[in-house]
């Protein structure tokens, strides 16, 4: 006789309520590291009732002749062709017979777990497919995740968890979506996975904005970042940066000025010209930081949303992260990519860069700072800036402080650091703050310093405090 609940940890508590749901009824596929999110259903008693099939097919022709060809076993791709097939089995063996009292489920993971032979970065990709109800149409959640742990047992460990979580909060969580991810990460210590994206689509789900669960994802703490491409998909960063050159420029885009646009592309022309991309197309980001708001406690996920929005018409992926310093962002995407990355930025970033108090926190100082971010391949573009003299302030002429002149010198002669050509002179005295203060004000003339789609975004959303242009009366009032 199975006792009603002699369980301490969540995650066991979890499987047991699943396993003692008569409606649940599901198979299991899991690649990569083991069949441990199964094996946690077992462990604890009762999984006659929920599990219909577990498999395992780690030789690639056997997973092929299953779930057909893939250029890349650890992706999204092949943990949808899994989903699809293993739901599929079910309805076709099993809905005739219990479909119209059993809820189905196809629970599937693909993951590169540490081994002997490989040692880099551990990550997978994990999914459920389920219904609601009996013979009800299909729900899916998607999420990619890394795994942290330093050995191959603990990362299986972990991967199980998460798994339990998931397929749970599938079920008894999926209408407060906030509850669900934060209970994907029950039962494990900080550090040892992260879930840096997350897809939910089905009739369940249609009130739910993907783009809102990727920035709660970063928001809570689940992972350091949260990625959107120019179409408004949500993707991971594992597969979007696979081994590309990256070109991102980082800000706080209110608004995105000619400014922004002028930087970039003259820094792209310039990128293709290095002989490790050689007109390559590289990854183009625009990068958002939540740092100082995660912080401060005033975080406003839909102005982050409206900002995405806004870079996204005029073509722009947009990767909203939680690094203040640069050196933590390349750290980041040197996960993903060993090849060349460029960052064009202006001249006041280029001053905090080598403001020394901003590498309190490491023991090398600013030394060790300015390492980790000219990493093997790492550049900076620098656009120039008009100074309050009005003297034309560039890479080239930048002063730094006395000590680390020959520092700054250092990175110059030997190319880390390169002036941006070929810029459009009458934008430099586009201030983004001023741009910003005229939005506010009411005064069209900020229509001049953005482009017109960007305009017209701003105007639709009246976003950024966003004022009509003031009647010629209270003009003169003013």
């Amino acid at each position: 006789m199975i006792p009603a609940e002699p369980f301490d940890r969540q995650v066991s508590k979890k499987a047991f309520k699943i396993n003692r749901d008569p409606a649940l009824y599901g198979s299991f596929a899991e690649i990569g590291a083991g069949q441990e999110v199964a094996r946690q259903f077992f462990t604890v008693g009762g999984a006659a009732g929920t599990v219909a099939k577990t498999m395992s097919a780690y030789d690639m022709t056997f997973s092929d002749s299953i779930y057909g060809y893939s250029g890349r076993y650890v992706s999204e791709a092949r943990l949808n062709s899994m989903l699809e097939h293993e739901f599929e089995l079910l309805i076709e063996r099993l809905d005739a017979k219990v479909g119209s009292e059993r809820t189905f489920f196809a629970f599937a993971d693909t993951v590169a777990a540490r081994s002997f032979r490989r040692h880099d970065e551990s990550h997978g990709w994990m999914g459920i497919r389920f219904q609601s109800r009996p013979r009800q149409p299909t729900n899916d959640i998607i999420l990619h995740v890394r795994m942290l742990d330093p050995h191959n047992l603990e990362q299986q460990e972990a991967l199980g968890i998460v798994g339990v979580n998931l397929i749970h909060g599938a079920f008894y969580l999926r209408d407060n979506p906030e509850a669900f991810l934060r209970s994907l990460l029950d039962d494990l210590e900080p550090g040892r996975i992260e879930i840096d994206m997350i897809r939910f689509s089905g009739p369940d789900f249609v009130e739910i904005d993907n783009r809102i669960m990727a920035l709660q994802l970063v928001a809570l703490g689940l992972t350091d970042a949260a990625l959107f491409r120019a179409d408004g998909e949500v993707v991971s960063p594992a597969d979007a940066f696979y081994k590309k050159p990256l070109l991102v420029e980082r800000g706080s885009f209110r608004p995105v000025t000619l400014v922004t646009n002028d930087m970039l592309d003259c820094a792209r022309s310039m990128f293709l010209r290095e002989e490790t991309v050689k007109n390559e197309e590289p990854e183009i980001l625009m990068e958002i930081t939540m740092k100082n708001l995660l912080s401060s406690g005033e975080l406003d996920l839909r102005d982050f949303l409206n900002r995405v929005d806004m870079l996204r018409t005029i073509g722009r992926t947009v990767l909203i992260s939680k690094y203040g310093e640069y050196y933590r962002l390349v750290n980041y995407l040197t996960r993903y990519t060993d090849r060349m990355i460029g960052l064009p930025l202006g001249i006041p970033a280029l001053v905090e860069i080598f403001e020394e108090q901003y590498y309190r926190d490491l023991e090398g100082g600013i030394l060790e700072g300015l390492g980790r971010l000219f990493k093997k391949g790492v550049k900076l573009y620098v656009y120039p800036f008009i100074g309050q003299s009005g003297e034309l302030v560039t890479a080239d002429n930048f002063l730094t402080p006395d000590n680390l002149g020959h520092l700054y010198n250092h990175l110059i002669t030997n190319g880390f650091i390169e002036a941006i050509e070929g810029y459009q002179q009458d934008y430099l005295k586009i201030r983004s703050s001023e741009v910003l203060a005229k939005i506010r004000a009411g005064d069209s003339q900020w229509e001049k310093s953005v482009s017109p789609e960007v305009a017209s975004i701003i105007r639709d959303r009246r976003l950024f405090g966003f004022s009509e242009t003031p009647t010629a009366e209270t003009a003169g009032v003013a």
